[in-house]
């Protein structure tokens, strides 16, 4: 198991026994004897957290963290087969594209990586809406930036904050903004485009085997899926 996919685990499991018992993050800082940021940090996953502090959170509501084991990727297969038995409305508007797209305005850029191999169909998580943006317009995309509050992914403190907003300056273009977290791939010209169409509305996506041959974690994720997909069928048919 990564450390992010650990990080996720307890990030999740965190906020899901927070709301359950309507405690704010501020509320549950206090019983626990930290801070509010504190909270936020472990219940963004970015990173994974020190144990005594998650211990302390769960205890403050009358909970220990347990350990279990599992086959590898296992909970990786399950979040694939929940998204493909899921309305791909629902998807996106758990992603929150239409918002952030809506917001982008007149921005030249298309999507790209699993965000459109999910408009696709494929059953891929997506964390992030990923938009492919043009270094030409590299200083209109900065002012966007800090018109939507953007805060830069700083890869030495796993976090962000605390870096240059600009896609120029070293670092990972990945961003927190007011609209959800956006990820883009900085490119001298955009790349060739399919329109999909989902409700009333229709989205720029990169071709899904363009996807496949540029994103090496998007295939990785459709390689196992069509291979578990694949598994399966077999199974049924002996």
């Amino acid at each position: 198991m990564s450390e992010s996919h650990l990080a996720n685990q307890i990030a999740t499991a965190l906020r899901r026994e927070r709301e359950t018992r309507y405690l704010t993050q501020q509320k549950l800082a206090e019983l626990a004897g930290t801070t509010q940021g504190a909270v936020a940090r472990i219940e963004r996953g970015d990173r994974l957290p020190r144990l005594p502090l998650v211990d302390r959170l769960f205890a403050a509501m009358d909970l220990q963290l347990a350990v279990t084991v599992e086959p590898l990727d296992a909970q990786l297969d399950a979040r694939m087969a929940e998204l493909a038995a899921r309305p791909l409305a629902e998807r996106i508007g758990d992603l929150g594209l239409d918002r952030i797209l809506d917001r982008l305005g007149d921005l030249p850029h298309v999507l790209t990586g699993a965000t459109a191999a999910a408009l696709q169909g494929a059953p891929v998580p997506v964390d992030a809406v990923e938009i492919a943006v043009r270094w030409r317009d590299s200083a209109r995309f900065t002012a966007w930036l800090r018109a939507a509050y953007g805060q830069r992914w700083h890869d030495r403190w796993g976090e962000f904050g605390g870096v240059p907003v600009e896609p120029e300056e070293p670092g990972a273009h990945r961003w927190l903004t007011r609209y959800g977290e956006l990820r883009a791939v900085m490119c001298d010209e955009l790349p060739e485009t399919v329109e999909v169409r989902h409700g009333d509305r229709g989205y720029r996506v990169v071709p899904l085997v363009a996807v496949e041959l540029t994103d090496p974690d998007a295939a990785g994720l459709l390689h196992r899926y069509r291979t578990r997909a694949h598994s399966a069928a077999t199974d049924r048919t002996r």
